[in-house]
């Protein structure tokens, strides 16, 4: 398969017409729709549908895509890294991967400190955890900043795992909610509200916290991600779970209330314990300042 028509595939996806995909990519119409068709046969499963607006991947397109973005990208990097080796400018870079909570506040700070003391090229790959440890194993990242929340993290020999600390979950809620101020607030206080989750593994806080309270959450709505999530919360349909650590990044239209014997997730880093990058264990270090002075304590 050639990575041209994996690029056609993905900007398709991204423009969801075939024509504005012919127009960025400098190909006729019929030349975008041939390669789309290709790689459809290649796979021997249709990857796009048409709808009233134009153009969107299946659920297996979908799926594809993801794998896609991410070979494209580690492309343009091995192409960038040989053309620095060739220029004598050839300096490792920095894989870094985050889930979305972390990689939406502390972590992007946390390089810039590291910035500040030394010069390296990064990049940043937001994922679940249990995908990030893959990509560490697999030797896609350098370091990798994960949750223990279920299903967990496993014990792997292949990886050094550090705890940076607990982080203390905290109900987001739209301005205005009745139960919004410092709290805290006891769980059943929630039980009548509508919940939404974008992960299983914040679901699965979510339903122990409820348990533990002796009530039950409805989670009635389903978001693709945390952006989904919060817009679902600030347009009142709904409430929802999240990381103490996100606090600091959220959009002006939701607060949030801290919880009576909250949920709390540990968050640690992972690195690969073979040839580790030089500069890991400095970006560590900053981001367990960043994360002690951040993370929401349990109340």
């Amino acid at each position: 398969m050639e990575l041209t028509v994996w690029r056609t595939f993905v900007t398709v996806c991204r423009l969801g017409s075939l024509s504005a995909a012919a127009v960025e990519l400098h190909h006729t119409q019929s030349a975008v729709s041939r390669q789309i068709a290709g790689l459809e046969q290649q796979l021997g499963v249709a990857l796009v549908e048409r709808h009233a607006r134009g153009i969107r991947p299946t659920p297996a397109g979908e799926v594809f895509q993801r794998h896609a973005l991410s070979v494209l990208n580690e492309a343009d990097r091995a192409v960038r890294a040989a053309r620095d080796a060739r220029d004598g400018a050839f300096d490792r870079p920095l894989a870094v991967g985050a889930t979305p909570s972390l990689a939406a506040g502390i972590v992007p700070e946390a390089i810039r400190d590291l910035l500040e003391s030394r010069s390296v090229r990064w990049s940043l790959l937001p994922g679940l955890s249990a995908q990030l440890h893959s990509r560490v194993i697999a030797g896609d990242l350098d370091i990798a900043v994960v949750t223990d929340a279920p299903p967990g993290l496993p014990q792997d020999p292949r990886v050094e795992r550090r705890l940076l600390g607990l982080d203390a979950m905290v109900v987001v809620l739209p301005v205005g909610h009745p139960q919004a101020g410092p709290g805290p607030v006891h769980m059943r206080a929630l039980s009548d509200q509508i919940w939404v989750e974008d992960n299983d593994g914040s679901a699965a806080l979510l339903r122990q916290h409820a348990a533990r309270a002796g009530v039950s959450a409805r989670i009635d709505l389903t978001a693709a991600d945390l952006l989904g999530k919060l817009a679902l919360v600030a347009t009142g349909h709904a409430i929802a779970l999240i990381p103490g650590v996100l606090t600091c990044a959220l959009r002006a239209d939701v607060t949030t209330v801290a919880l009576v014997d909250p949920p709390t997730r540990g968050v640690y880093t992972l690195t690969p314990r073979r040839d580790p990058h030089p500069a890991a264990t400095s970006l560590h270090d900053r981001l367990a300042v960043r994360f002690g002075a951040t993370a929401t304590p349990a109340p």
